[in-house]
């Protein structure tokens, strides 16, 4: 049997950086996860999925050392957004409004779990090549029929948690009716470190900068809409979907990066809104475990290494009396994290209700918004420091 205080339960960005920060406070902590190989990927091969990660994740994972392990080249820095509305609004925002060289980085999730995982070989933590299968008290059973001792469990294990369901915290969910479809694209035209945005009335699509290939140019699509729509696209052959899916692009961005190719494999997934009880007496939650947002803002990931630094904060500064498991110390910071997820759970639902709603004065009073906004250089000061992070920060 092993005794150890800490037991991170989950293989990705979140459980890692978790696993990491605490080792770097001389916590004993392992991680329970099934190992995954995680290889450097072959030149002009990208993981599908990337994210948008903001001023204030990019110093964590800075502090943790991580960023410094990633390959600089695989990293996209956006020095600026464009914005478009269904009925003619545009908002353009440059990092240069607020004294920035850098909105928001585009890293792959491959390349930071790569980096992860080589950080926690380097600081020896030790990982358990198994799954959850039940807890009693600080004893946790393993699948393989393995008994762990743990006075915290994280549960760091996605949004269909096994730690939540064992540690029978509370959970809501539901479905908004839409899916999120991935894919990677070479543009006719150079991206030049700009995301681009378009909300169409019933879909929300974006293309983030990616670093070149051979092809030429290249972005990373989010597009969340309708299932339905999806759906039949998804169910199409490989040639038609690519075709589908091309000449539908061309017509939403109106050429904006000039013709678009499909160069990756697509995927996608159903869209919901999850929030839950967050701790229980030794447990606590983080990432997609703990809450999920809509996409369109792209800050889950950002919201989820929140939690983990936040959760680190809280007990690397408790008194050396106390349990790692205690639940008031638990409860300090499930409080730290409500203003935050709170916040980002209010603007992501409002503006999926503002974009997509169909009745013709909210259509026209979203565009003149927007366009008036692009003429406001206080309110666009704030909204590049809320894409930094800050404001999460500042709550």
């Amino acid at each position: 049997m092993t005794q150890q205080s800490i037991l991170v339960c989950g293989a990705g960005i979140a459980g890692m950086a978790c696993a990491l920060g605490l080792a770097k406070k001389a916590f004993a902590v392992e991680v329970l996860a099934p190992e995954m190989v995680r290889q450097s990927p072959r030149r002009d091969e990208y993981h599908p999925r990337v994210y948008a990660i903001s001023g204030a994740s990019q110093k964590f994972l800075a502090s943790l050392g991580i960023w410094d392990l990633m390959d600089a080249e695989r990293i996209t820095p956006v020095q600026a957004m464009e914005i478009y509305g269904d009925g003619g609004g545009r908002l353009a925002l440059d990092a240069w409004q607020d004294a920035r060289h850098t909105l928001t980085w585009i890293v792959e999730s491959g390349e930071m779990e790569r980096a992860l995982r080589q950080a926690l070989k380097v600081y020896g933590v030790r990982w358990h090549d198994d799954q959850l299968a039940s807890r009693e008290g600080d004893t946790i059973h393993t699948a393989s029929g393995k008994s762990l001792q743990a006075q915290l469990l994280v549960g760091a294990d996605g949004a269909k948690s096994t730690v939540r369901r064992v540690a029978d915290i509370w959970h809501e969910f539901k479905a908004y009716g839409d899916s999120g479809l991935v894919t990677h694209l070479t543009t006719e035209l150079p991206h030049q470190g700009v995301a681009l945005q378009w909300f169409t009335g019933d879909a929300v699509v974006a293309l983030l900068p990616m670093p070149d290939t051979e092809e030429g140019p290249q972005v990373s699509l989010v597009w969340s809409g309708p299932t339905e729509q999806i759906s039949e696209l998804m169910a199409l052959d490989d040639a038609a979907k690519v075709e589908r899916l091309q000449t539908w692009l061309m017509g939403v961005t109106q050429g904006r990066l000039g013709a678009l190719r499909v160069r990756s494999k697509m995927f996608a997934f159903p869209l919901t809104f999850e929030r839950t009880g967050m701790v229980a007496e030794g447990v606590a939650l983080v990432g997609d475990a703990a809450h999920r947002v809509h996409p369109l803002a792209g800050q889950g990931l950002n919201l989820g290494l929140g939690d983990v630094e936040e959760l680190i904060r809280v007990l690397a500064a408790k008194p050396v009396h106390q349990s790692v498991g205690a639940l008031s110390m638990l409860e300090r910071y499930k409080r730290r994290r409500a203003e935050p997820i709170a916040a980002m759970r209010v603007v992501t639902d409002s503006l999926h209700s503002l974009f997509m709603a169909p009745q013709a004065p909210v259509v026209w009073a979203r565009n003149a918004g927007m366009s008036v906004v692009n003429q406001l250089p206080f309110i666009k000061r704030r909204l590049i420091a809320n894409a930094a992070g800050e404001w999460l920060v500042s709550l």
